[in-house]
């Protein structure tokens, strides 16, 4: 009998702690029919750079291609959310060049690594403000507390959202997720798309504003842009396309940001002296980011969809097949980072993983994210000494999703090193 048989990726067990069953695929099936999933799962480094190099063979459009990923309960959330908001439409992420590249030209400026460095001592902040609020008690929940305010409030702050919003974002954010991860019943995916529609509301009133009111924000831009489309017509976005891309620009803002946050802090907790390590030698923090987001991927999946009849890794694969894109499984892979199943934060080329994607549909936000992360260590670690967990038996339970991985808390204690704000106008680049 095949070990795959024993693993099921929705079971509690296997969800907490996937990477045994993502290895077990890279060794016996390196492109394995998930059943679970009802998708072929590509485990491999190479092979998921084939896919990605390669959208007419397995295109990012996934409902055009006849995907039927997501099942009834997603469904259900889509149907009342046509109903009651804005339906779905495809814009960043469910399309391929050049229509992607038309939607990714509008983002870019925002999230350039040249604007993000000057971001530098904004970003640090930040960090501050969110360490005075808890520093004097001894103790946090450092998820709540810190790694989920963070990037939401940088969001809110890029978008033009009031900072009193942040938890609303959170909220909308999750439940724009949720319905996709496999874990709600009917019942609490239309509760998420009622509160996806109001957030679609919330937006559609920020964006009349704007219009009335221009401001210095990613939505003024948004709503004052022209595109052209493939028949050569120029006009503005129309507010199916906008609220789909404020749903991205949310998600991908924040979400994962605060899992990898979160995650890294985990890293350090259960491997006693590497605080100290990088106390004594800050130099180790960019690196230790990038190790950190190899092993605990924030995305563990995404999806693609075949358009003909074609293979991959000698699997046949039927046109319409959804496949997922097994980022977490290729960071581990061990043909790329020899001993892939050890963290290692001296470790030599760890920042060649796939947690950001590849080619055209690399996250936008990368460079933001790997700031708020080096902002966030390297102000941490000077600010907080003997950093340990309220619970020395904490399990560090996660978020139930079948393709996200974020810490659900993250209960401290610590001794203040310094009460001063510390900033050192670090750029990680």
């Amino acid at each position: 009998m095949s070990q795959l048989e024993k693993y099921n990726l929705f079971d509690d067990a296997v969800r907490e702690c996937p990477f045994a069953y993502l290895q077990t695929i890279r060794n016996e099936r390196p492109v394995y029919f998930m059943k679970e999933l009802g998708a072929f799962y590509v485990s491999r480094y190479e092979d998921i750079r084939y896919v990605k190099k390669h959208p007419e063979l397995f295109s990012n459009d996934i409902y055009t291609y006849g995907s039927n990923r997501g099942g009834q309960v997603r469904n259900i959330a889509e149907e009342y959310r046509a109903q009651n908001g804005w339906k779905r439409v495809s814009t960043l992420q469910r399309t391929d060049p050049p229509v992607h590249s038309m939607y990714r030209a509008l983002i870019n400026d925002a999230f350039t690594v040249a604007r993000v460095r000057k971001m530098t001592d904004y970003v640090e902040t930040c960090v501050n403000d969110l360490i005075d609020r808890f520093i004097d008690r001894g103790e946090c929940d450092f998820v709540n507390q810190f790694s989920i305010p963070l990037p939401c409030t940088v969001i809110a702050d890029q978008l033009g959202v009031p900072r009193d919003r942040i938890r609303d974002l959170k909220r909308w954010s999750d439940a724009m997720l949720a319905p996709g991860g496999g874990f709600v019943d009917e019942a609490a995916a239309v509760e998420c798309a009622r509160q996806v529609v109001e957030a679609q509301k919330f937006f559609a009133s920020v964006m009349e504003e704007r219009r009335c009111d221009p401001k210095d924000d990613i939505i003024t831009d948004l709503v004052r842009t022209q595109v052209t489309d493939k028949d050569g017509v120029t006009r503005p976005l129309d507010m199916f396309e906008l609220q789909d891309l404020l749903d991205q620009l949310l998600t991908g803002g924040n979400e994962t940001t605060t899992n990898a946050i979160g995650s890294a802090l985990m890293l350090l907790l259960q491997r006693p002296g590497t605080i100290e390590k990088m106390q004594n030698d800050p130099k180790l923090i960019r690196n230790f980011i990038e190790e950190s987001l190899r092993y605990e991927t924030p995305v563990l999946h995404l999806w693609r969809v075949a358009t003909c009849d074609t293979e991959l890794d000698g699997v046949k694969i039927p046109k319409g097949s959804s496949l997922a894109l097994g980022y977490a499984s290729a960071n581990r892979d061990e043909s790329v980072f020899p001993e892939g199943e050890t963290f290692d934060i001296e470790r030599r080329k760890a920042g060649a993983h796939l947690a950001f994607g590849s080619g055209p549909h690399h996250c936008p936000g990368a460079a933001l994210a790997r700031q708020e992360m080096f902002s966030t260590f390297t102000i941490l670690l000077h600010r907080l000494k003997n950093i340990r967990l309220a619970d020395p038996n904490d399990t560090f339970a996660h978020v139930p999703s079948s393709f996200l991985r974020g810490l659900k808390s993250l209960n401290l204690k610590f001794d203040v090193a310094s009460r001063e704000r510390y900033a050192p106008s670090a750029s990680v680049y």
